[in-house]
């Protein structure tokens, strides 16, 4: 299995290959060198397939479709031999062959790109295991219970209070008082 780690703000910190059936405690990661400590206590099913996050707990994870990087270039020129024929030119043999390997290459992404596990807390991805049935894609209501940390014991008013201080400290011109009401403006009569 293929870890790929984050911290508990959800940016990412490195990655590893662990065997699950080792079970480690301790991981260094293949990029930076650090180390991280698994928590494997109730991680597993009966099945061997994992439930829950070994990095920080949580018990919902989702599943979702890991594509290579290559699909952003494909989608690109997938876009432009539409455009192609939309204009056409996609009238001559070259640029049909063209258009019909880009779609060969789109449908094959599609169909060979693995799925991975990702957890909804701290956003870590497993990839390379069998994923268990009970596992569902992204949901947005068990999302909302996990709020990031930074923001979820702040109400209303801190929520607000922050945001002014972020533009605030954007935009000088941006005051953190109450806001203030358009000047009147006078009218006067200009004459030639």
């Amino acid at each position: 299995m293929r870890i790929a780690f984050r911290d508990s703000s959800q940016r990412r910190i490195g990655t590893a290959t662990i065997d699950a059936a080792a079970r480690p405690t301790r991981v260094t990661l293949d990029d930076t060198g650090r180390e991280v400590f698994l928590s494997w206590d109730n991680a597993l099913d009966d099945a061997g397939q994992l439930r829950r996050c070994v990095v920080c707990g949580c018990a919902d994870l989702f599943t979702e479709k890991a594509f290579p990087q290559v699909t952003g270039i494909v989608v690109v020129l997938a876009f432009a031999g539409a455009l192609a024929g939309i204009l056409g030119f996609a009238t001559n043999i070259p640029v049909l062959t063209a258009m019909t390997i880009v779609l060969m290459l789109d449908v094959g992404i599609l169909l060979f790109s693995r799925r991975r596990l990702v957890c909804y807390q701290c956003r870590t991805s497993f990839h390379n295991l069998a994923i268990a049935r009970y596992h569902r894609p992204w949901d947005r209501a068990t999302a909302e219970r996990h709020v990031q940390p930074n923001t979820a014991s702040l109400g209303p008013t801190e929520m607000t209070t922050r945001s002014q201080s972020v533009d605030s400290a954007r935009d000088p011109s941006v005051s953190q008082s109450a806001p203030q009401t358009r000047p009147s403006l006078n009218r006067k009569s200009y004459s030639l």
